[in-house]
């Protein structure tokens, strides 16, 4: 059986990044201990994961309105 990702409710580990100019902007993960959160330039905050669909329809979904 799967185990948990540390500070995750779900077994998935995961890192999406949107890079401009080298910079990373914005990037979701869930780094070990930290659970699911998101990174917008210096703020980080924490979201809720539900499915890895809604993950990347989320992360698309801000990168979209990051590129507009």
């Amino acid at each position: 059986m799967p185990t948990l990702v540390p500070g995750s409710s779900h077994n998935f580990k995961y890192r999406l990044a949107l890079i401009v100019n080298g910079e990373c902007v914005m990037r979701y993960d869930n780094e070990r201990g930290k659970g699911d959160h998101r990174h917008m330039g210096d703020i980080e905050e924490p979201i809720e994961f539900t499915t890895l669909e809604a993950l990347f329809d989320a992360f698309q979904a801000d990168m979209e309105r990051i590129l507009a």
